[in-house]
């Protein structure tokens, strides 16, 4: 499965469009992670529990939108984009979720 965020795939060409499709991720951030994220944000640096969240949530993400591709039919999807949103009362949810066009290339 080809993952790209650009329109086309170079050198290939689209022959169908499937339809959009989603991957949608949200991860609590637990209070150990918290904590440690605290420290840094103190103390100066990066917070490595945190962005190791981020990296799961994404991977997560657009591996649903390629299953999702998958079931459509297609071997690609094209114009991917990635958001990321805090949820809940306290900012304590993180929202990945990814999107793109699911097409058949030749």
């Amino acid at each position: 499965m080809i993952i790209t965020t650009t329109p086309s795939v170079e050198g290939r060409n689209i022959v169908d469009y499937k339809g959009i499709v989603f991957g949608e991720v949200i991860s609590g951030v637990n209070f150990v992670r918290d904590f440690a994220a605290g420290l840094s944000n103190f103390f100066g640096g990066r917070s490595g529990a945190y962005e190791e969240e981020l990296i799961n949530a994404r991977a997560q993400a657009l591996h649903e939108m390629e299953q999702r591709a998958m079931s459509l039919g297609a071997n690609a999807v094209v114009g991917v984009d990635i958001d990321y949103e805090v949820l809940g009362t306290d900012n304590g949810m993180l929202m990945v979720t990814a999107s793109g066009t699911a097409v058949v290339i030749q």
